[in-house]
């Protein structure tokens, strides 16, 4: 029995044949690196396309060219990120800009911070990527200073104050909050309980600040409560809060998976939603469209802002100067979870 013979690999050496140059030529003229003339240039591309030749990303990083690809690490437990809408879309929008491009997406996701700072720094001693994105920034981010002292570009998802002068994308969460606790005081309410993301986001500040801003300046009683994100702990914060001696009357949550799980939870504990609690979610995804009643949320659309994302990114790899720029505010989509206040409270 004989095996077919795998058909060789063209090589650089073998363009430098065919174009009857130097392979240094070649290397230079194949990474759009200067060094040879346009003439030359020319003939090495025509002859690579003969030859059918393409190079593999290791000869790319290794000849000195860019390794197409850009890095996201995120630090969630697995099984959490795989039911978490917000990181879906996300990934998406960056997928469709990254294939306009003919570039790829690297993810990883990390158990703590140190293991996020390791990721980056073994990305840009490899040259794995040729820029990293960072999302849920924190005050001073580890992973920002990292970048900033190994030049690797970046670009942070969030607040621009937290971003240290790299580029910022960033939403207003402040007077999106404040659309959210307007629209539940025009309903009535006076006592409301926003259920959060990890006080250790600098997103989570903004939207505190205006929370309890925005609801006492209405006369409201603003209450906060801690939460990891998660179904359990969106559950659990609800159930802890509805059961107390002096319930809120509306519950405001920091994505929509928690959201959901309260609406759950409210219904075992034999109340209505929103005849004895409202319920408001942030992200807006599927989630809030499929559960009865829908979820009142502020919705606003993260593939685009993903897409939006890998273009500053790709902006900043071509060498744009750092700065801060604005997507649309999330707005209110207003649903059946939220209305007036039960008369006894």
């Amino acid at each position: 029995m004989t095996t077919a013979r795998q058909p060789r690999r063209v090589t650089i050496a073998d363009v430098a044949r065919e174009a009857q140059t130097s392979t240094a030529s070649v290397s230079y003229a194949l990474n759009d690196r200067p060094g040879v003339s346009p003439a030359t240039r020319d003939r090495v591309l025509a002859a690579a396309g003969r030859l059918g030749w393409s190079p593999t990303s290791a000869a790319r990083v290794l000849a000195g060219g860019a390794s197409g690809a850009i890095g996201l690490v995120i630090g969630r437990d697995p099984r959490e990120l795989a039911i978490e809408p917000f990181y879906m879309q996300f990934i998406a929008g960056v997928e469709s800009t990254l294939a306009e491009r003919e570039m790829s997406l690297v993810l990883e996701l990390a158990p703590n911070a140190e293991a996020e700072v390791e990721a980056i720094r073994r990305w840009h001693r490899s040259r794995r990527v040729d820029g990293v994105l960072l999302t849920d920034v924190i005050p001073n981010d580890p992973r920002i200073a990292v970048a900033q002292e190994s030049g690797i570009p970046a670009v942070v998802i969030g607040d621009p104050a937290a971003a240290a002068g790299l580029t910022a994308l960033w939403t207003d969460d402040a007077s999106a909050m404040e659309h959210a606790v307007e629209h539940l005081a025009a309903l009535g309410h006076r006592r409301i309980t926003r259920l959060t993301a990890p006080a250790r986001f600098a997103y989570t500040a903004v939207r505190d600040a205006a929370f309890e801003r925005a609801a006492r300046a209405r006369g409201m009683e603003p209450d906060i409560v801690r939460t990891d994100l998660s179904i359990e702990s969106g559950a659990a914060g609800a159930r802890a809060v509805l059961t107390s001696t002096r319930p809120p009357t509306a519950l405001l949550f920091d994505n929509d998976v928690m959201a959901v799980a309260a609406l759950t939870a409210t219904h075992e504990l034999g109340l209505s939603v929103p005849r004895d609690v409202s319920i408001v979610a942030w992200d807006d995804s599927l989630l809030c469209r499929l559960v009865t009643p829908a979820v009142t949320a502020l919705t606003h659309d993260i593939v685009a802002l993903g897409a939006h994302a890998a273009r500053r990114m790709l902006a900043v790899i071509d060498g744009a100067e750092p700065a801060s720029h604005q997507e649309a505010t999330p707005t209110l989509q207003i649903r059946a979870s939220t209305g007036p206040p039960p008369v006894e409270a």
